[in-house]
C-alpha cells in the first residue's frame, strides 16, 4: 500500500486518527476525570435467579469515603423508568411480544448472574468496591434455566411470570403452504440441525460512563462509550430518567471498538446520570474486564433445524427453517430484530429458492441479554444456509461449487425479489466466486490434499457464498416491521471562509476510520485538500440528531447524507459564482474545486466562493443568504446488499484434533470502495472474529446459570498465531439507490467466514463420514470424532 496518494475516493490514505490512537493520545471516556468526581461500583448478583429479601447497607455506608448507596427501591421512589427495547415484534397470532420491565437496579428479583442490585458511590473506585463487598444481601435462590432447549421444556422455571413457557414471541415469515407443496414434490431433502454458538464481544476498551449534573442550569451530561449517542439520549432521557432532550447532553469521545455491543442503552449509563444529581457531583464508572463478561450484551445463541427441498437436477425448491433464539433475561435495545428481520429475511442468500418459510421462537433465559454482535442475524442466516447447501451437495452427489452455480441469482436478474420480503438491487455472485477460487488456488487443492495425506494430515477446503443486508432502511418500512426509531442519517457540512470544511455527522466511529474516509469523500466532491477537512461526531451538543453506527450503515447512509449536503453547498456556490462572473447559474459548472463558466476560461476557485459567501461585499444578499453551511438528512430507499465468496483451507492433525487454518481468501462485493486500505483492514478484522467463532469462542453456562467461560482464561479469543495470511479482494457492483453506490464492509468478514471454515473442517473429515460439526470446532471435539470413527476407518 502507498502512503497518502491524493486523498480522494479510491485512494489508500493512511488513517489520520491512528497517530493519536497509536501514540497514546486518544481521548476515551476512562481518560476523563471531571472536577470533584466520585466513583461508582455496582454490586451484582452472583446467582442467576432469586428473590431479594433484604439489602443491609449499614456497614457499607459507614466505610471510608462512601458518599451514597442506592438500590432499586431508590430508583422506584423517584419514578425512574426501566430500560426500553427499541424494536417490537408480533407473534404469528398477531399478539405483541412479551416485554417485561427491565429496571435500572434489580427490584424484587434478580434474573441473571451480573444483574445489578446496588450502586455504591465513594471518593475512590477502590473505596466503592470495598464498600460494595460489605453489603449484606439476602437472596432466596430460585431454579434457573440457561439453555435454550431447557427453557422450552414444559416444566422449565419461568424467567418472567408473564412469559408463559419462557416465550417472548413466536414469529414467522414466508409462505408455509407453498413450502409444504414444494417438499411434497422434492426428489431429495437435505436436513441439518445446528447450534450458532453464543459469543461475548470483548472490545478492546471496556464500557465506561460519567454522569454530571449542573445545578444552576438543570442540565445533565453523560460521557459514555457508545456507538450512537443520540439514540442513548433519546432512550435514556425520554423513557428512563424523563429528562427533556435540551437538558441532556450525551458525549461519546474516542471509542475503542464496539462490534455492536456498544449500540445499546445500558443500566450503568442511566444510573450514573441520575446519581450525579442526587450526590451533587460527577459520578464515574469503568467496567472491569471480568465484569464485562457478565454485563455486555452477548451475541448469537440460536438452535436451528433446517430442511432444503431439492429437485433431481440440484435446483433448490424450498427451504424450511425452525429456530429458537435466546434473548437472555431481558430485552436489550435491538434484540427482537436480530433473529427475525435481520436473520430470516436473509434466508434466500444468493440463491433462487422459490419458497421459504421460517419460524422463530424467542426465549427468555437466566443469562446475560443477547443482542446484535458484528453481523447481527446475517451470520446466523449465512451459516445455516451455507452449511445446508454443502449437505445438499453430498445428498445429491454433486460438486459443492456446481450446486451453488446452479442456484445462483443470475447477474441479469436484478433487481431480484426474494420470497422473504427483501428485494436485492444488484450483485454478481459468479464473479466473486470465480475470483475467490482463482485467488485460493482451488484447482490445485487436491494435490495439496494428497501431499498433506502423505504427512499423515487431513486437509480440507470450504467455500461460503453469502449475501447480507446493511444500512437498515427505509424508516417507513422499518417502522412497519417494529422499529421504534427512524433509521435515516444526517450530515452538516460547514465551509469556513478560507475554504476549509468541517463535517458534523450523526454516525460514530469506534475503529472504522471515519475521520479519514469521510474526509476523502468531502475532498473528492468539493475539490478541497484532504488535509483541509475536519470530521466531528459523537457529541449531541454539536451534531444534528443522527442514528449512530451499526449495520455497516456509516458510508451508505451517513456518507449519502454528506453527499446531499455537499450538493446543496455546490448549488449555492454556483449562484455566487454566477453573480461574480456575471453569468447565468445554469452556465456554471463545478469540477475539481473550480466553478467555471461553460465554454470559457472564466473560473473561480472553491476557496474564493467560500470567502465571498462570508464577506458578501459584492453579493446580492436579498437573493442569496450569506454563509456556506448546509444540512441534509438521508432516509434510504432500501437496504444495501453486500455479498461475496470466502474460501478457507485447513489442515487437521488426527493425533490431536488441532485445526491449522492455512489460507483464507475473501472476495467481497461492497459497492464503491472509498479507501482500499481501510476496506482490507475491516475485512481482516471481521474474518478474525468469524474464525474465532468457528474454531475457538463459546460462552458456556452451567445448569444453574453460572457463566463458566467468564474470563479470558476460559473464553478463547483468536490470537495472531491462530490466523493465516488473509487474501482480500473486491469485485464490486454498485448499489443502485444511493448516490455513492456504497454497500458497506464492516461486517462482511464476520458473516462469510464461519461457514467457510466449518465447511473446510467437514471436508477435511470426509473420510470419517462427518456431515456437520457445530461451532466452535475445537481440537477436543474433532479428536473425539476421529477416535470414535477409528475402528470403522481401520476396518475400511
Amino acid at each position: 500500500m502507498n502512503d497518502i496518494i491524493k486523498g480522494g475516493i479510491g485512494d489508500s490514505v493512511r488513517r489520520t486518527e491512528d497517530h493519536r490512537f497509536l501514540s497514546g493520545h486518544g481521548h476515551y471516556t476512562d481518560d476523563m476525570n471531571r472536577p470533584g468526581q466520585a466513583h461508582a461500583y455496582f454490586k451484582r448478583s452472583d446467582v442467576a435467579h432469586g428473590v431479594i429479601r433484604s439489602i443491609d447497607t449499614s456497614a457499607a455506608a459507614s466505610m471510608p469515603g462512601v458518599v451514597a448507596i442506592f438500590t432499586g427501591e431508590d430508583f422506584a421512589r423517584d419514578n425512574i423508568g426501566g430500560v426500553p427495547c427499541g424494536w417490537q415484534i408480533h407473534s404469528k397470532d398477531g399478539s405483541p411480544m412479551i416485554e417485561p420491565p427491565h429496571p435500572v437496579l434489580a427490584q424484587g428479583k434478580v434474573r441473571y448472574v451480573g444483574d445489578a442490585i446496588a450502586m455504591v458511590i465513594a471518593e475512590t473506585r477502590q473505596q466503592a468496591k470495598d464498600a460494595a463487598e460489605a453489603l449484606v444481601i439476602d437472596i432466596d435462590s430460585l431454579p434457573a434455566v440457561a439453555d435454550l432447549r431447557a427453557a422450552a421444556a414444559p416444566d422449565a422455571p419461568l424467567v418472567h411470570d408473564d412469559a408463559k413457557g419462557n416465550v417472548c414471541f413466536d414469529w414467522h415469515i414466508g409462505d408455509k403452504d407453498a413450502v409444504d407443496a414444494a417438499f411434497a414434490q422434492a426428489h431429495k431433502v437435505a436436513t441439518i440441525d445446528l447450534v450458532n454458538n453464543r459469543l461475548i464481544p470483548n472490545p478492546m476498551e471496556p464500557r465506561a460512563a460519567i454522569g454530571e449534573y449542573d445545578l444552576s442550569s438543570g442540565e445533565y451530561t453523560l460521557y459514555t462509550t457508545s456507538q450512537n449517542p443520540h439514540v442513548i439520549r433519546l432512550l435514556m432521557g425520554a423513557f428512563v430518567l424523563h429528562i427533556p432532550e435540551h437538558k441532556l447532553r450525551v458525549v461519546a469521545p474516542d471509542v475503542g471498538g464496539g462490534f455492536g455491543s456498544k449500540i445499546f442503552h445500558y443500566i450503568e449509563e442511566a444510573a450514573v446520570t441520575w446519581a450525579a444529581a442526587q450526590v451533587h457531583c460527577p459520578v464515574k464508572w469503568t467496567c472491569e474486564r471480568g465484569e464485562a463478561f457478565i454485563t455486555d450484551a452477548h451475541g448469537r445463541d440460536h438452535v436451528t433445524h433446517a430442511e432444503l427441498a431439492l429437485a433431481e437436477d440440484g435446483k433448490f425448491l424450498a427451504l424450511r427453517v425452525r429456530t429458537m433464539a435466546n434473548m437472555g433475561a431481558y430485552l436489550s435495545t435491538f434484540a427482537p430484530s436480530v433473529p427475525t428481520y435481520l436473520h430470516a429475511t436473509l434466508l434466500a442468500g444468493v440463491y433462487t429458492t422459490p419458497a421459504i418459510y421460517a419460524e422463530v421462537k424467542a426465549m427468555f433465559t437466566n443469562t446475560v441479554p443477547v443482542d446484535a454482535y458484528r453481523g447481527a442475524g446475517r451470520p446466523e442466516a449465512t451459516f445455516l444456509l451455507e452449511r445446508i447447501v454443502d449437505v445438499a451437495a453430498k445428498e445429491l452427489g454433486m460438486d459443492r461449487i456446481a450446486i451453488r452455480r446452479r442456484n445462483f441469482i443470475p447477474a441479469d436478474a436484478y433487481p431480484y425479489q426474494t420470497p422473504v420480503a427483501l428485494q436485492y438491487d444488484s450483485g454478481n455472485h459468479e464473479a466473486t466466486l470465480a475470483k475467490a477460487m482463482d485467488h485460493a488456488g482451488w484447482a490445485g487443492f487436491e494435490q495439496r490434499r494428497a501431499e498433506a495425506k502423505s504427512r499423515g494430515k487431513l486437509r480440507g477446503i470450504g467455500v461460503s457464498t453469502y449475501l447480507e443486508a446493511c444500512g437498515i432502511a427505509p424508516s417507513a418500512v422499518a417502522g412497519a416491521l417494529g422499529a421504534r426509531a427512524g433509521l435515516y442519517e444526517v450530515a452538516n457540512v460547514r465551509v469556513h471562509p478560507t475554504g476549509s470544511v468541517t463535517v458534523f455527522t450523526g454516525t460514530h466511529s469506534h475503529g472504522q476510520g471515519h475521520e479519514t474516509t469521510f474526509a476523502q469523500l468531502v475532498a473528492d466532491q468539493l475539490g478541497v485538500p484532504f488535509e483541509a477537512v475536519e470530521v466531528v461526531h459523537g457529541d449531541t451538543a454539536k451534531i444534528p440528531f443522527g442514528m449512530g453506527t451499526y449495520g455497516s450503515r456509516s458510508l451508505a447512509v451517513g456518507g449519502s447524507a454528506m453527499v446531499k449536503a455537499m450538493d446543496k453547498i455546490i448549488a449555492k456556490g454556483k449562484k455566487i459564482a454566477a453573480h461574480l462572473m456575471e453569468a447565468s447559474t445554469d452556465d456554471i459548472e463545478f469540477k475539481e474545486g473550480k466553478f467555471t463558466v461553460a465554454g470559457t476560461d472564466k473560473s473561480k476557485a472553491f476557496a474564493e466562493i467560500a470567502l465571498t459567501a462570508y464577506v458578501p461585499h459584492n453579493y446580492p444578499i436579498e437573493e442569496i443568504e450569506p454563509g456556506l453551511d448546509e444540512t441534509a438528512f438521508y432516509d434510504p430507499k432500501n437496504f444495501t446488499f453486500p455479498g461475496g465468496c470466502h474460501i478457507a483451507e485447513v489442515e487437521i492433525d488426527p493425533e490431536t484434533g488441532v485445526v491449522s487454518l492455512l489460507n483464507f481468501t475473501a472476495v467481497d462485493d461492497i459497492g464503491r470502495v472509498i479507501n482500499p486500505m481501510i476496506v482490507h483492514g475491516q475485512v481482516h478484522g471481521g474474518v478474525a472474529q468469524g474464525i474465532g467463532q468457528a474454531l475457538l469462542e463459546h460462552a458456556i453456562y452451567d445448569e444453574t446459570g453460572q457463566l463458566l467461560s467468564g474470563s479470558l482464561m476460559d473464553y478463547t479469543m483468536p490470537r495472531a498465531d491462530d490466523l493465516p495470511n488473509i487474501r482480500v479482494g473486491t469485485e464490486s457492483t454498485m448499489c443502485t439507490h444511493n448516490p455513492l453506490g456504497a454497500k458497506g464492509v464492516g461486517e462482511v468478514g464476520a458473516i462469510g467466514s464461519p461457514p467457510a471454515v466449518i465447511n473446510a473442517v467437514v471436508d477435511a473429515l470426509r473420510d470419517y463420514d462427518v456431515t456437520h460439526i457445530d461451532m466452535p470446532a475445537t481440537a477436543q471435539k474433532i479428536w473425539s470424532i476421529i477416535q470414535g470413527a477409528g475402528p470403522r476407518m481401520a476396518a475400511e
